[in-house]
């Protein structure tokens, strides 16, 4: 009897010893030694099975970071990084399958098909953690942009893969202060800033429009 694992880990090794999916579902099950009804059970296509095991990756980290003693004790922004230091140490142990499915990649703007389901996932932690930043007073409340703080963190994964899959520094310190470097500068944004002030302070003066300089 085939399991989801089995099958998961069956395509993983198939693909990473041919450098190609298998020709067919038939095949695979037959070399695999299981019935092909046993693979509809749990997918519909080698694809469906690329786009679970991004999806393990993403949901794996997330668990394994709420889960630890010090996360309720971070702010927003230390949670942000908590996940993407996780997530790329998790995906140092599949480099070789990331990298093939990043090379099958179609170019452009959408979301790779086998992303799917993994940005619906990432997509539901960060509106958690920008609310919670939202209600701390960590991150600032725009009009018509709040909304949008989420497609900033998803195009954060989206720069950091692909930075990370040309990575060949030691260790992949290179990833480690692009993270460091990005999310900061995405957070110092997600903040009050200056420009905030300003758009304040023109508010102000258009609901007292009838206030004269005294010169």
């Amino acid at each position: 009897m085939a399991t989801k694992q089995k099958i998961q880990n069956a395509y993983i090794d198939h693909i990473l010893t041919e450098g190609k999916k298998p020709a067919s579902i038939f095949s695979f099950a037959k070399k695999n030694k299981f019935a092909e009804e046993e693979f509809y059970k749990y997918f519909g296509s080698f694809d469906a099975i690329e786009g679970g095991v991004w999806a393990d990756f993403f949901s794996t980290t997330i668990k394994e970071i709420q889960e630890q003693e010090v996360w309720l004790t971070y702010a927003v922004r230390e949670k942000a990084l908590s996940f993407y230091y996780s997530f790329f140490e998790l995906l140092k142990k599949h480099r070789s399958f990331v990298d093939y499915s990043m090379s099958h990649f179609k170019k452009g703007l959408h979301t790779p098909i086998p992303l799917k389901e993994s940005k619906e996932i990432f997509e539901q932690f960060s509106i958690a953690l920008i609310q919670e930043g939202l209600e701390s007073g960590e991150i600032n409340d725009r009009k018509f942009i709040s909304d949008r703080y989420k497609d900033a963190l998803w195009i954060q994964v989206a720069f950091l893969l692909n930075f990370w899959i040309k990575d060949y520094s030691k260790d992949f310190e290179k990833t480690d202060e692009a993270i460091e470097k990005g999310v900061n500068v995405t957070f110092d944004l997600f903040q009050r800033t200056p420009i905030d002030n300003l758009f304040d302070y023109g508010k102000f003066l258009a609901q007292n429009a009838g206030f004269k300089m005294p010169f």
